[in-house]
């Protein structure tokens, strides 16, 4: 041992080491002490979204046992998520053992509740009985009411502690109504994000709705007026047609597979759904008791061990892979496969609380068994839909050879030789991975710059001619025949193909993706993207790429010069400078006091106006004349309730009459609120156009009424704009609108500063290449991410994008377009 070894044992033995230093977390206080053991990560949002899991999770433990049908979820605009469920309710009776009741015994205690006892549940999600006390620990203010015994109870909870006992605050009207709500507000001090992502939320409550036929559930979203229902009575079978919506299906209607497991009356089943289609990856989707298992498990490695089998010997008991010269692989068989494995069983192993892999390995052979018998009975009773399945896979075996002898070809000639490295590249000194980077730059033009202005010594810089292949369309052997990629393939080190990728043998682990901001930039960045994550999805995950961010500007005051990096950023810069140069003087009534707007207060006016501006630029380019939007705000039309009050409806009609448009008329939608209809004429085309919820829920109104509140001195009919000097006022300038008034203000900013906008990488020398986009000090760069509890949107949006389906490209863009930049598609 070291002397300073020794100095340390020395230290911790005079210290102590007694029983008054053992630490006992008592109730709940382990949970706030170590929140991320049960729920997840507390920075990144997924343990933020785990709360509310949890809470749905019980809600269909109640569906799955038959007394649920309902699930509310809505997320308010407090920043608070409520669950409702129409299940039993939870016991709130006196429970013998605690001196309390049952209900405050499960909000406040680890490890208890039904899911002990299997009479209560069969199988259950909530497994470890942590669920309901964990979110109730980790909340500044939890509600719970519970509809119950003729009677509706509440309690209030603050961060896991009863505020008093629980009550009952009223008698039902229906004695035998039932159910459980649950209001809960995040921790400030345990999240570090504590917004909701109404599409995370989406996604897992679509999942449950397939996994659990017959159990609808809602979201609602306050903040935004966006809200969904889901219902799906076939079960994961529409789940994988779902799931492959955007692609074209070899055999019509996904492949449905289910057995009854243990004794009778258990409840333990497998369910298995599958369906090929047209394109080269494989999509599986685990799931024990309703919960996604995210790294597969027992279950995952039963259906790929029954479809090898299975497809083998129905491929060569039919004859139909004769010319084949071995057997084919997992992979073969999986390529263009989409799958859903469900199984509910009581007692399910998990590897942690999170529940990311099941290691029950009974499950294995439940599995593998039901595959392996109705898969092959499917097989043989269906001869055309087997053909084409077995054509796909065969298929798919002889590209895999092809693209071996591909490899070994090009490993002959050393095109994919990391040791050989392409002529493109130009290599920096550093030899440690971990200090590496590497810039994919487009074109020789921008590459040309970035390798003048790196750094030699970390930076290595590999120009990428032209866009590259688009691999969501291609197979690895075509692949191999892109030079663009091969080149690619090779500076990276990696390989590729399941047999060859190795992520450990990445040269550089800072990729960085540097385009141009135009079309074109714009579409070789996502093939670059989709490349990445069709074939080496493992360096996403461990973070190693990246985009890089040059500024879209460069402003120049006299020898000063900056850089911005975007429109937003352009219009701070501005609305600074009038802050400091101008005062804005509105009457009010009284043009001998008026009131005077100037440095802070004349910036958050300013901000509020732009952004009242964008938000009717926005409305107008979807076909709403800013007039009548106007009106519809004068008329009180603000929010979806003010579509419920008929009298204020008609009232903003008229308004909307008297700004000249025609046909103006009140509807009643079946929802009980109203919409005003009128048409509009537009260069020359009379138009219909419909002030409806749609409408005042969206983003863009509801931007626009949250805006227009405080505006109303600047409808003055004279406003006096004057350039401040120091301490006196002079170039007075008058406007007789806001509109006038933010266009003079802004073009007043724009004087004595020099403004280039920059449309490319190649408009910049070297230095200011390493200046703004490629000196770790002062560059900005976006971390490539793949948000798991989003899966299916990301998957979706590769495959729309960049898929062989046109249609859903069309519906894509003419959905999308009103707010995209730079789409080339």
């Amino acid at each position: 041992m070291t002397a300073a070894g020794t100095t340390d044992v020395q230290a911790v033995a005079e210290a102590g080491y007694s029983a008054e230093h053992i630490k006992v977390l008592k109730g709940l206080e382990a949970v706030r002490k170590r929140p991320g053991m049960y729920i997840g990560d507390t920075d990144d949002g997924s343990g933020l979204h785990h709360m509310v899991f949890e809470l749905v999770d019980n809600a269909i433990d109640e569906a799955q046992a038959g007394f649920c049908e309902l699930v509310r979820v809505v997320i308010h605009g407090d920043g608070s998520v409520s669950v409702r469920d129409d299940g039993r309710g939870i016991p709130v009776a006196l429970h013998e053992g605690e001196g309390r009741s049952a209900a405050e015994v499960i909000m406040t205690e680890l490890h208890s509740g039904g899911k002990f006892d299997q009479n209560a549940y069969k199988v259950s999600g909530g497994l470890h009985g942590v669920g309901l006390s964990v979110v109730n620990a980790l909340s500044v203010q939890l509600d719970l009411e519970i509809d119950r015994d003729g009677h509706s109870w509440r309690q209030t909870y603050s961060r896991g502690v009863p505020e008093a006992p629980i009550e009952s605050v009223a008698e039902l009207e229906n004695p035998e109504d039932t159910g459980t709500g649950i209001r809960f507000r995040p921790d400030p001090e345990v999240f570090t994000r504590l917004a909701f992502d109404y599409n995370v939320l989406a996604q897992r409550l679509r999942e449950l709705s397939f996994l659990n036929r017959g159990i609808a559930i809602s979201l609602f979203d306050e903040r935004t007026g966006k809200g969904a229902k889901f219902e799906y009575e076939g079960g994961i079978a529409s789940f994988v047609s779902h799931l492959g919506r955007n692609k074209t299906a070899l055999h019509p209607d996904p492949v449905y597979l289910r057995s009854e497991m243990g004794e009778a009356g258990s409840s333990e089943s497998v369910e298995v759904a599958l369906q090929w289609n047209d394109s080269y990856q494989e999509r599986i989707y685990c799931f024990t008791n309703t919960i996604n298992n995210r790294d597969g498990g027992t279950h995952l490695s039963g259906l790929r061990s029954a479809l090898t089998r299975t497809v083998n010997a129905y491929v060569a008991s039919s004859g139909l892979g004769k010319n084949l010269k071995e057997k084919l692989s997992g992979e073969d068989i999986r390529e263009g496969l989409v799958a859903i494995v469900s199984v509910k069983v009581q007692d399910p192993k998990f590897s942690s609380q999170t529940k990311e892999k099941l290691v029950s390995s009974e499950v294995r052979g439940w599995v593998e068994s039901t595959v392996g018998e109705q898969l092959s009975a499917f097989l043989e009773e269906n001869p055309r839909d087997a053909k084409r399945i077995v054509e796909k896979v065969v298929e798919a075996a002889r590209a895999r050879e092809a693209a071996r002898k591909a490899r070994e070809l090009t490993r002959r000639k050393g095109a994919l030789d990391s040791s050989n490295l392409p002529g493109k590249l130009a290599d920096c000194s550093e030899r440690d991975p971990a200090h590496a980077e590497l810039f994919l730059v487009e074109g020789d033009s921008a590459g040309g710059s970035a390798k003048q202005g790196r750094d030699r010594r970390f930076q290595a810089v590999l120009p990428l001619k032209g866009k590259i292949l688009n691999v969501e369309r291609a197979r690895l052997d075509k692949m191999l025949s892109s030079e663009e990629i091969r080149t690619l393939i090779q500076a990276l080190g990696t390989g590729i193909g399941t047999e060859d990728f190795d992520a450990d043998r990445l040269r550089y682990h800072k990729l960085i993706i540097m385009c141009d901001a135009d079309v074109d930039g714009s579409h070789i960045r996502t093939l670059i993207l989709t490349f990445f994550y069709r074939q080496m999805k493992e360096l996403i995950d461990r973070g190693h790429l990246f985009i890089a961010q040059p500024p879209l500007y460069k402003v120049t005051e006299g020898r000063r010069s900056s850089y911005l990096k975007d429109d937003e950023e352009y219009h701070d810069y501005l609305v600074e400078r009038i802050r400091r140069s101008w005062q804005v003087a509105l009457p009010n009534g009284d043009v001998d006091d008026p009131t005077v707007f100037e440095g802070d207060r004349l910036r958050v006016l300013l901000d509020r106006l732009a952004s009242f501006r964008r938000s009717l630029e926005s409305l107008s380019a979807r076909g709403i004349p800013r007039d009548a939007l106007r009106a519809a705000i004068a008329g009180g039309i603000r929010d979806r309730d003010s579509l419920a009050d008929r009298e204020r409806v008609e009232l903003t009609a008229q308004v909307i009459e008297a700004s000249g448009f025609h046909d103006v008329s009140v509807e009643e939608g079946l929802t009980g609120l109203y919409r005003i209809e009128f048409r509009s004429r537009r260069d020359g085309v009379d138009r219909q156009v419909t002030i409806d919820e749609a409408l005042v829920t969206g983003a863009d109104f509801r931007s626009l009424t949250a805006n227009e509140q405080g505006l109303e001195a600047w409808r003055s009919p004279s406003i006096r704009l004057r350039r401040v000097n120091g301490s006196t006022a002079t170039d007075d300038v008058e406007a007789e609108s806001v509109d006038e008034a933010l266009d003079a203000l802004f073009e007043a900013a724009k004087k004595g500063v020099s403004i280039q906008r920059y449309k490319g990488l190649g408009e910049m020398n070297p230095s200011q290449l390493w200046e703004t986009t490629m000196d770790p000090e002062r560059r900005r760069m976006l971390l490539v991410e793949i948000d798991d509890d989003r899966y299916d949107e990301t998957d979706g949006i590769f495959t729309t994008l960049m898929g062989e389906k046109v249609e859903p490209r069309r519906e894509f863009i003419e959905k999308n377009a009103l707010n995209a930049t730079n789409l080339d598609i």
